[in-house]
C-alpha cells in the first residue's frame, strides 16, 4: 500500500477502529445496496400556487393514495380509502371534523390508529431501521418503532400490541399521535424532492413554498428564471428589485411583498401618487383574482406604472454596460418620438398607447430623477433587510444551481441554448466564450459572485448576470429571443409581443440533439432521461410532455392558475421510484377546505414512461455508487488490520 493510501485507512480507522467494526459495517452496507430504492418526486413551474402544491406534496403526486390501495386492497371500502387519504393530507382538519361529528370516538380512534401503523409499515419498509428511527418525532419515537416492528397478529404479541393502542387512546393521546403518523407517512412516501425551478412568479405565497421546502427532509433546487429575478432583488440589484415589483403590480400580488417579506413599499406608493397623481395610467391595468382588493387599484396601477418606468430605465443602464450580450434592440426609451406618439422597433414605427412619462428626459431617457434615486435607494434596502426573504435566497443558493446531474437523470429549466442546426450557442462571460455545460457552470459561478462576492467590481458584474439570466437571448432558464415587456404595455400590435423560442425547443423531439445534450453533461445516451421545465405543455393542442421516445420530460403542465386554461389541465408532475417512471397528470385543485370537508382528491392520472424490467435497487442509484466505493475502502482497511499494517483498537 502506498504511504497516501495508508494515511487515508488510518483516517478511517478512527471510525472503524476493529475488524468486527469495518465487518458490521461492511455488511449494513451491503445489506442497505439490495434495498428498493427510494421515490423521487419532482416539481416544477410552482409559480407561488402554494395551496396546489402543498397538497400534491402531501399526496406524493398519488403515491399515498397507491399505498393505501396496496396495503387494503379490497378489505376497505372507496368511502374508507379516500377518509383515510384525506386524514393522511389534512390530519388536523380532519380530526376537528372527525371529534365533532364521530358518536364512537373511541372506537375510531382505535380502526384509524391500526390503519395507520400498518401504512406506515409499508411506506417505511424500503428504509433501514436505523434511517425510519431518525425520521421518528422524538416524543413518540419508542412507541412509534414499537408498533411498526411488531407483529400485531402473533400470538404473543398481539396483547402487548393492542395494549399500546388502548393506552394511547385513554391517556388522551391519540390526536396528536395520529398526526406524528400522518405527516410521518407523507414523509416516508417520497425519499427525495426535485424541484426544477419556478417557485416565484404571480402566485399568492412563494413565501409558504419556501417556508415548507426548508423543512422538507431531502431536496434539491434547479433555479428557474422567476427564481432567478428574487435572488437578483435579494442581493440589492435595482434592476432585478424594479422587475421583481412590477410583476408582483401587474398581478395585483404586492401583498406578497408587503405581508409576505415585510417589504415596506410606502415610499414607491408615496411617490406614485405625487409623480403620477394627473397621468394616464391605464395601459398598467392590474390582473387580478378574486380576492384581490380592488379599493387598492387606482393606487396599484399608479405604482404599476411608476416602476415600470423606472425597470425600463434600470434594464437600459444594465444593456449599455454589456454590448457583448447584444441586447440593444431592448433599449427603447431612446427610441421614441414624442411628438408623433411613436416609437421605432424592428426597423419600423409603431403608434403608442401611452407616452405621459413625467420622470423621463427625451434627452437622456436612461437617467433616474433625484426622486426615483430615492425610493430605489429605500427598497434596495428593504429588500436588503428583509430577514425572510433574505433566509429563503440563502436556502436557494445552498441546495440550488442551474443544473443537476442524479440518477442518470439530467435537470434543468429552459433550454440548453443552440442554433437552428443544434450547435451549443455561446455567450461572451467576463472577456471569455462559453457554451454547453460551461455555459451553464460560468453563468452559476457568477450568479453566486453576484450575491456572495465581498469584490464590488465581481460583485456588480455578478447582479448583472443574474438580470441577463433572467430575460438574456442565450440564457439558459429563459431560452426566448426577448423579454417584450415595453411592447406588451404600449404597442397594440401584437407581432410585436411575440418572444421566439430557442431553437431547442423545435429540435428537442430529435435523438440526435438530445444525446449531444446528455453527452455534453457527461451521461450515457442509453438509459439517461432529461426532466425540463419552464414551457407549459398545451395538452389542448394535442402536445404531449414525453418528447424523444421518453428521453426528454417535459414536467409543466400548468401548475399555475394563469396557465391552466391555455394548457388544459393543472400541472404535471413525476416520480421515479423502484419499479420505474411514472408522470402525473393532476386536474385543477379547489381549496384545502373543499378537500377536507367532501374528501375529494386531486384526479391524477398515472402515465407509465419508462418500466423497469426488474426492482431497482439502491445499488443501481447515485448513493449505490457511492455504498460501493464505501465499501471498497473498508475491504482494503480489513486487509490492512489482518496484515497488521494497522493495528486495531
Amino acid at each position: 500500500m502506498e504511504n497516501l493510501e495508508i494515511r487515508y485507512l488510518k483516517s478511517l480507522a478512527k471510525q472503524f477502529p476493529n475488524i468486527a467494526a469495518a465487518s458490521t459495517e461492511i455488511i449494513n452496507l451491503q445489506a442497505i445496496m439490495n434495498l428498493p430504492k427510494g421515490t423521487e418526486h419532482f416539481l416544477t413551474d410552482i409559480h407561488g400556487e402554494w395551496e396546489q402544491f402543498n397538497h400534491v406534496m402531501k399526496n406524493g403526486s398519488g403515491s399515498v393514495r397507491r399505498k393505501i390501495d396496496e396495503e387494503f386492497g379490497n378489505t376497505l371500502s372507496e368511502k374508507d380509502k379516500r377518509a383515510l387519504a384525506t386524514l393522511i393530507y389534512y390530519p388536523k382538519e380532519k380530526l376537528a371534523i372527525v371529534e365533532e361529528e364521530e358518536e364512537f370516538l373511541e372506537d375510531w380512534y382505535k380502526i384509524t390508529l391500526h390503519r395507520l401503523v400498518h401504512m406506515l409499515t409499508r411506506v417505511s419498509s424500503k428504509y433501514t431501521r436505523s434511517k425510519v428511527r431518525k425520521a421518528l418525532p422524538k416524543d413518540f419515537a419508542y412507541v412509534i418503532e414499537e408498533l411498526i416492528t411488531e407483529k400485531e397478529e402473533l400470538e404473543d404479541k398481539e396483547a402487548y400490541y393492542n395494549e399500546i393502542i388502548h393506552t394511547i387512546i385513554s391517556i388522551g393521546s391519540a390526536p396528536q399521535f395520529i398526526m406524528e403518523l400522518c405527516e410521518l407517512i407523507q414523509r416516508m412516501v417520497v425519499d427525495h424532492l426535485h424541484i426544477v425551478g419556478d417557485i416565484f412568479d404571480r402566485g399568492k405565497g412563494p413565501h409558504i413554498i419556501m417556508d415548507t421546502l426548508m423543512h422538507y427532509h431531502s431536496l434539491d433546487i434547479q433555479w428557474g428564471n422567476h427564481d432567478i429575478i428574487w435572488m437578483g432583488a435579494a442581493a440589492g440589484d435595482q434592476t432585478c428589485i424594479a422587475s421583481v415589483i412590477r410583476n408582483s403590480a401587474r398581478y395585483g400580488n404586492l401583498d406578497t411583498l408587503e405581508e409576505g417579506y415585510g417589504i415596506n413599499l410606502v415610499p414607491l406608493a408615496t411617490f406614485a401618487l405625487q409623480t403620477y397623481e394627473k397621468t394616464d395610467c391605464s395601459a398598467f391595468a392590474i390582473k387580478y383574482d378574486d380576492d384581490y382588493n380592488t379599493r387598492d387599484l387606482e393606487l396599484d396601477m399608479r405604482m404599476h406604472k411608476a416602476i415600470s418606468i423606472l425597470q425600463f430605465k434600470l434594464e437600459g443602464k444594465t444593456i449599455m454596460r454589456h454590448p457583448e450580450w447584444k441586447m440593444d434592440d431592448r433599449l427603447l426609451l431612446d427610441k421614441i418620438d414624442y411628438d408623433k406618439k411613436t416609437v421605432t422597433c424592428y426597423g419600423k414605427e409603431y403608434a403608442m398607447k401611452d407616452v405621459d412619462f413625467p420622470t423621463v428626459d427625451p434627452r437622456n431617457p436612461y437617467e433616474l430623477t433625484e426622486d426615483e434615486k430615492l425610493v430605489m435607494e429605500r427598497l434596495v434596502a428593504a429588500f436588503r433587510h428583509s430577514e425572510k426573504l433574505q433566509k429563503h435566497v440563502k436556502f436557494l443558493y445552498s441546495k440550488g444551481a442551474m443544473y443537476k446531474v442524479h440518477n442518470s437523470n439530467l435537470l434543468y429549466h429552459g433550454c440548453v441554448p443552440m442554433d437552428e442546426k443544434g450547435n451549443f450557442c455561446s455567450l461572451n462571460i467576463g472577456g471569455e466564450e462559453y457554451k454547453g455545460k460551461a455555459l451553464y457552470d460560468a453563468l452559476e459561478a457568477y450568479a453566486r459572485k453576484g450575491y456572495y462576492s465581498k469584490n464590488p467590481e465581481e460583485k456588480q458584474y455578478g447582479r448583472d448576470i443574474l438580470y441577463y439570466i433572467w430575460a438574456g437571448p442565450n440564457s439558459p432558464v429563459f431560452g426566448k429571443d426577448k423579454m417584450a415587456t415595453f411592447e406588451r404595455y404600449f404597442i397594440d400590435d401584437k407581432e410585436t409581443h411575440k418572444e421566439i423560442k430557442n431553437p431547442y425547443y423545435n429540435l428537442y423531439d430529435t435523438e440526435e440533439i438530445i444525446n449531444s445534450i446528455l453527452k455534453e453533461f457527461g451521461l450515457t445516451t442509453g438509459d439517461s432521461h432529461i426532466i425540463n421545465g419552464h414551457v407549459p405543455v398545451e395538452l389542448k393542442k394535442g402536445e404531449t410532455p414525453i418528447k424523444c421516445g421518453g428521453k426528454l420530460l417535459v414536467i409543466d403542465g400548468g401548475f399555475s392558475r394563469a396557465y391552466q386554461e391555455k394548457t388544459g389541465i393543472a400541472g404535471y408532475t413525476l416520480v421515479a421510484n423502484s419499479h420505474g417512471m411514472f408522470l402525473i397528470s393532476h386536474q385543477p385543485f379547489e381549496s384545502k377546505e373543499v378537500a377536507v370537508r367532501t374528501e375529494t382528491d386531486i384526479v391524477c392520472e398515472r402515465i407509465p414512461v419508462e418500466l423497469a424490467p426488474h426492482r431497482i435497487r439502491v445499488a443501481d442509484t447515485d448513493i449505490g455508487k457511492e455504498l460501493k466505493e464505501s465499501i471498497s475502502q473498508l475491504e482494503k482497511l480489513l486487509e490492512a488490520y489482518r496484515e497488521g499494517i494497522i493495528l486495531e483498537s
